[in-house]
């Protein structure tokens, strides 16, 4: 399977509800959870899903970046790149983040 490909390389997940979005970067070698954020941990409750999103995405960059972890791989799970999904990666990049 790819995860077992790239075990070296953390990979962001992402968890979309109705109401919140959820990151988190995982260390699938060790079965670790490194960072994650989400609208409801940062307390958003202004602004559009969309624009919650981006602001999860700076976040788990700023997050990942004190970890030094720049380089990790995206995984979207069963969401379509669009939307929501696509700013948080968006952002995420402008971030710092790298993939």
């Amino acid at each position: 399977s790819k995860i077992s490909q790239n075990l070296g390389v953390p990979r962001l997940t992402v968890f979309r509800s109705n109401c919140h979005i959820w990151v988190q970067i995982i260390d699938d070698k060790h079965g670790k959870t490194l960072v994650s954020t989400s609208t409801k941990t940062l307390k958003l409750t202004k602004g559009t899903k969309t624009e919650q999103a981006a602001v999860v995405g700076t976040a788990i960059a700023k997050l990942a970046i004190t970890k030094k972890l720049a380089h990790i791989r995206f995984d979207r799970g069963s969401y379509r790149y669009h939307g929501r999904v696509k700013a948080l990666a968006n952002a995420a990049r402008e971030g710092g983040l790298k993939f």
